[in-house]
């Protein structure tokens, strides 16, 4: 059974999601971000179920603005802790989904350069987690 979502879960949703992704391309100091941005967005794109239809609408409520990282991380680590809550309450089966979305996403993101990731691309990682586990 479906899941019943409104366009503000959907926000949420979406914003927790490729926030996700963002933080990890703002923290890599490699300067390749758009390399990251661009894997991480592949694992958003390639999501299935409801959780990956949610992440494929094409909608204009994503807004992910603001003049520093830590900015972003205010807007995006509740949002992901506020999702998986979402989620959790309505299909535990779904928030697993996007739990693993988001950290395949984050994974995908981190690995887009040579090598082992970044200090502060491990550590935004981590926040993240924690952030998904939060709820």
């Amino acid at each position: 059974m479906p899941i019943t979502l409104t366009d503000q879960h959907k926000a949420t949703l979406r914003t927790a999601a490729y926030g996700a992704v963002s933080l990890i391309a703002a923290a890599d100091a490699t300067g390749k971000p758009h390399k990251a941005a661009t894997e991480g967005s592949i694992a958003l794109a390639s999501a299935t179920g409801q959780i990956g239809h949610v992440l494929a609408a094409k909608s204009k409520d994503l807004d992910l603005g603001g003049k520093s990282v830590a900015q972003l991380a205010d807007q995006v680590l509740p949002a992901l802790t506020a999702s998986m809550g979402l989620l959790r309450q309505q299909d535990p089966a779904e928030a697993d989904n996007f739990r693993r979305t988001v950290s395949v996403a984050v994974e995908a993101a981190t690995r887009a350069h040579q090598g082992e990731p970044s200090p502060t691309v491990a550590d935004m990682a981590r926040k993240i987690a924690e952030a998904l586990d939060a709820s």
